[in-house]
């Protein structure tokens, strides 16, 4: 098929750090084609160029033969190329339709401007008639599941009849796996449109699923572009492209059965509407890890153990002794932390920097008495904890909202260190983490949970069957059989996904 774009050469440095260093890549139309790179090995700077946020230093870059400038977002719309963000900045209170026209919705002639809804409408029947796919868009957006606010986005991408390229940023991070199909179906049908798509992902997995080619970047170069059957025929390893080494195990070994004294226990532990029936025990020394997908009433225990929602059923013990926690001010001081899924708004201030995330976990250790913060102290500690979790760029000064979304995790799970807590509760911990850095975050958790009791809550099933000692599987709201606590994968995933008991 003929190329749709492009980039020959294409240099980019930030001073003195070399980003790209000579980087070609080439798109057919109506192909997608997957973007795969560990944190920092230049993919998100080649997407950018692309998109017209940053300008190159070196190199050409050619839509349909023809060389462009893409000097700016707007120039590379107008170019025909649309880029869709791994967070999608959509307005929960505007309907769909009002979402995909924003900032472009017609008026009505007259002597008052009015917005012409008719006509809005009558354009977003046409999207869906030349990308068939099912959704209420008459609904408002923050009332809308995952996957329906991603394909709103999407649509706000494509309303432009242009636009030949398109550019999704990790889509389906926070999918369950019949979302991600629904994702995938329209995908489809925008490659049969003849639209070309580069897919950016760390789940490799999904490479095989959906991808016609994939491209490996590491240290700013373009060191393979493959196609599925290409790599298989070959064995060709993606995770040892991605790293330049063997990948080993990703998970570290475990220590053993924990002996520990038992730190958490729930039992009958519910909320309704929510989940319920929920019982364990969690020691010291170990990890239980509880696998469920997106609406399986995982994130809420997580902030029921947290304190931010209180059950109405059940009771819980931390070290033995009874608590009903008014908020998470009670859980702090019990000495549980957590670490939430939703790390922008939920685990960070995006426009802070890094030691601030880091140390407001606990003011009391940061600050002296009277409230004056240690700050010689506090950016040490800072540095100590950004090494330990692998961050890059290491510049704590700079605002986390201008890291990427994997470095931002590793913020979040410094934040948790500093705290030094005696339970911690990690909820989707790698999210958007590649494998590289994804396997010494394992570590990281390992090692915490000598000294701790640790509850990886996922759901990614083969995250909490490799990581953790123990594992219980939550579907609908209600815990699963999994055939005990040393349930194999296949009966982790089967309980979590269908709700199977095992055999």
């Amino acid at each position: 098929m003929a190329n749709v774009l492009r980039m020959l050469g294409i240099h980019k440095r930030f001073g003195p750090v070399k980003a790209l260093g000579g980087v070609d890549f080439e798109l057919e139309a109506g192909e997608i084609h997957a973007l795969l790179g560990v944190n920092g090995a230049g993919k998100s700077t080649l997407i950018k160029i692309l998109s017209g946020v940053y300008t190159h230093d070196e190199g050409t870059i050619e839509i349909d033969g023809q060389p462009v400038e893409l000097g700016s977002p707007r120039a590379a719309i107008l170019a025909g190329v649309a880029t869709v963000q791994q967070h999608p900045e959509l307005v929960p209170d505007c309907t769909g339709v009002e979402n995909i026209f924003l900032g472009h919705e017609g008026r009505k002639p007259g002597l008052f401007a009015r917005i012409d809804r008719t006509a809005m409408r009558a354009a977003a029947q046409k999207l869906l008639q030349r990308f068939p796919i099912e959704i209420d868009l008459e609904a408002r957006v923050g009332e809308m599941p995952a996957v329906d606010r991603e394909i709103v986005a999407i649509l706000h991408a494509l309303r432009n009849e242009n636009t030949r390229i398109l550019i999704l940023d990790e889509p389906t991070s926070t999918l369950t796996e019949r979302e991600k199909a629904s994702l995938f179906q329209l995908m489809r049908s925008l490659r049969a449109a003849g639209i070309a798509i580069i897919y950016i992902t760390h789940r490799l997995e999904e490479v095989f699923e959906i991808a016609d080619r994939f491209t490996v970047f590491r240290g700013g170069r373009n060191v393979a572009t493959l196609t599925s059957q290409e790599a298989t025929e070959r064995g060709i390893s993606i995770p040892e492209l991605l790293l330049d080494e063997k990948a080993g195990d990703l998970f570290p070994e475990r220590d053993g059965k924990a002996d520990g004294d038992v730190l958490l226990e729930a039992k009958g532990l519910g909320r309704s509407g929510l989940f319920s029936g929920v019982d364990f025990e969690l020691r010291r020394g170990e990890i239980l890890g509880i696998f469920g997908l997106v609406g399986s009433g995982v994130d809420e225990l997580s902030k029921t153990l947290f304190g931010a929602i209180r059950p109405d059923e059940g009771t819980m013990q931390v070290k033995g002794k009874a608590v009903r926690f008014r908020g998470p001010h009670d859980a702090l001081k019990a000495g549980i932390f957590l670490v939430p899924g939703d790390r922008r708004t939920e685990g960070l201030a995006m426009t802070q920097d890094v030691v601030f995330n880091t140390t407001v976990a606990h003011l009391g250790r940061a600050s002296r008495l009277g409230g004056l913060l240690k700050f010689g102290r506090n950016r040490l500690d800072t540095e100590a904890l950004a090494r330990d979790v692998g961050l890059q760029p290491f510049e704590l000064d700079r605002p986390v909202s201008a890291f990427s979304g994997g470095n931002q995790q590793k913020i979040v799970i410094a934040k948790g260190l500093f705290r030094d807590s005696d339970i911690y509760i990690f909820v989707e911990p790698t999210v958007g983490v590649d494998i590289g850095a994804r396997a010494k975050l394992y570590t990281l958790i390992r090692e915490l949970s000598r000294r701790a009791g640790v509850i990886v809550m996922s759901s990614d099933c083969d995250e909490v069957h490799g990581l953790a000692d123990r594992v219980m599987a939550l579907y609908k709201g209600r815990p699963v059989e999994t055939g005990g606590w040393n349930a194999s994968r296949d009966q982790l995933l089967s309980a979590g996904i269908m709700g199977a008991r095992a055999a």
